[in-house]
């Protein structure tokens, strides 16, 4: 395989897995009963969406568009079973959204540093990631705080400090302050 047909391939992965993110933010939003997780959801929700659009916008200023792995649709198949299933607890669910976050991000930030290192045409291409690797970095803080709510409940039946929300805002902020410190610096 070429340089660009590899790079061609992560993408057309990274556009399926955006997808199936989205669909396991819906499926988790209507099995939980928790609002302030349901809100924080709705919002990660609204985002991918619009990540999405990022990445078809990357995908079509490449210009090479091929179809994602075959183990990539296996991948996204199972943990679509899984998140359909009875046989995960509310947790194990969040953690594999929170683990496919992480896939998501990895591949993102790979994929546009493997850009860089092929051309200038091909790093300008993949500039509209650098949004959603950023956000995906976000939304895994997010989901983080989720787990310790809906872990804290599976194993005490007690509800957890809210502390935990602030901890993950202030990690947030932390975060987004370093992108605009990074984005002010390129300028």
């Amino acid at each position: 395989m070429t340089d660009q047909t590899n790079l061609a391939s992560k993408l057309a992965d990274l556009k399926l897995v955006q997808n199936t993110l989205i669909e396991c933010e819906q499926k988790l939003m209507t099995a939980t009963n928790d609002q302030t997780i349901r809100e924080r959801l709705e919002k990660m929700l609204a985002s991918d969406r619009d990540n999405l659009s990022d990445i078809d916008e990357a995908i079509a200023k490449f210009g090479n568009t091929v179809q994602p792995r075959d183990i990539t649709q296996k991948h996204v198949e199972k943990i679509s079973q899984m998140m359909s299933g009875s046989e995960l607890t509310e947790y194990d669910k969040f953690f594999q959204l929170e683990l496919l976050k992480h896939q998501q991000t990895m591949t993102g930030l790979v994929i546009h540093k493997a850009a860089q290192s092929l051309n200038d045409e091909l790093q300008d291409a993949m500039e509209s990631l650098n949004k959603v690797n950023f956000e995906n970095r976000a939304h895994q803080e997010v989901l983080k705080g989720v787990l310790y709510f809906v872990g804290t409940r599976e194993l005490t039946g007690q509800e957890p400090d809210m502390g935990i929300w602030a901890s993950v805002e202030q990690g947030i902020a932390a975060l987004k302050g370093v992108v605009s410190s990074a984005a002010n610096a390129v300028k």
